[in-house]
């Protein structure tokens, strides 16, 4: 039996244009991204609950932070309910359609967005 392909989710910085495949635009950070306007931004939702706690944050960008240890904790935050059931809409949207993820991080790649990539592409719970 083939393999059906997994959710078209990628993930872009939010000061890049909009490009016409993005799809559902979706910024992930907390925080407004610093001197981005509003009507600059094309998104389309900002699912707080599915961004990192402000403790959280906070503690990676700190002395202590260490990636692989926010990775851990990240996940766990995207276990509590009202961030899995945002998490579930949002694989949902990403099933009928492309869905981009938006971040001001200057390093995606080492950032909550690959956590939460990877959260999309997992079966829902």
């Amino acid at each position: 039996m083939p393999s059906t392909p997994g959710p078209a989710v990628r993930v872009r910085r939010i000061y890049d244009p909009p490009e016409p495949d993005d799809g559902l635009r979706v910024l992930v950070d907390r925080l407004w991204p610093r001197g981005l306007k509003k009507i600059d931004a094309h998104i389309d939702e900002w699912p707080k609950a599915l961004t990192p706690s402000t403790e959280l944050r906070r503690w990676y960008h700190g002395s202590e932070g260490a990636y692989e240890e926010f990775c851990r904790r990240y996940e766990d935050e995207l276990a509590v309910p009202e961030a899995a059931a945002a998490l579930d809409r949002l694989r949902d949207r990403a099933a009928e359609g492309p869905v981009t993820l938006l971040t001001a991080a200057k390093d995606p790649s080492r950032s909550h967005t690959s956590v939460l990539e990877r959260a999309l592409a997992a079966p829902g719970r």
